[in-house]
């Protein structure tokens, strides 16, 4: 398994492939922003805002491919545009195929992310994900903070609305946090 950083002409190009994935995700009951089912169609064009995003600077993407070249795993980087926030960055859509899932991988794309965001002078990351979902365990024990929980945030795939808790990380050994 490999993980790369795409610009957005990579993002474009491999847009059929992260559409596969987003679809497997949201399917297996991720709550990544989407309601299923979710169509081929509407995960290529969601990709593809990513990648003039990704052109423009304001969105980092990383993609983990497996032996055969196909994308098994994403994470991302958005960052925000005002003056007084650039030196932290949200982690947004960190997904990991199901035949990919239980190898490592979740971690390896979130070490992945922190330290380019470490290395690019970012001293804070923060992100949200769905209270009580398997990626809780994933950001604890990589060290990650809670900050608090909002209900009724945000739809779950079938629909349901589900609280999510927000998360938080300082890097570079920053006092704290």
């Amino acid at each position: 398994m490999r993980i790369e950083r795409w610009n957005g002409d990579r993002i474009r190009a491999r847009a059929d492939g992260l559409a596969a994935l987003l679809t497997d995700t949201v399917a297996a009951g991720a709550s990544v922003g989407f309601l299923a089912p979710l169509g081929h169609t509407e995960a290529v064009a969601w990709w593809r805002e990513r990648a003039a995003a990704a052109a423009a600077g304001r969105l980092a993407v990383w993609a983990a491919l497996d032996a055969t070249d196909r994308v098994t795993g994403t994470v991302s980087l958005d960052f925000p545009g005002k003056p007084n926030s650039r030196h932290r960055a949200e982690l947004v859509k960190l997904m990991v195929h199901r035949c990919a899932r239980g190898r490592g991988l979740g971690r390896r794309l979130l070490t992945t992310a922190e330290r380019a965001a470490a290395a690019d002078g970012r001293t804070l990351l923060h992100l949200d994900t769905e209270t009580g979902s398997p990626a809780e365990r994933l950001y604890r024990s990589a060290g990650w903070t809670e900050a608090g929980t909002l209900p009724d945030y945000a739809a779950s795939p079938a629909g349901e609305l589900r609280p999510t808790t927000l998360y938080y990380k300082r890097l570079g050994g920053r006092p704290g946090g």
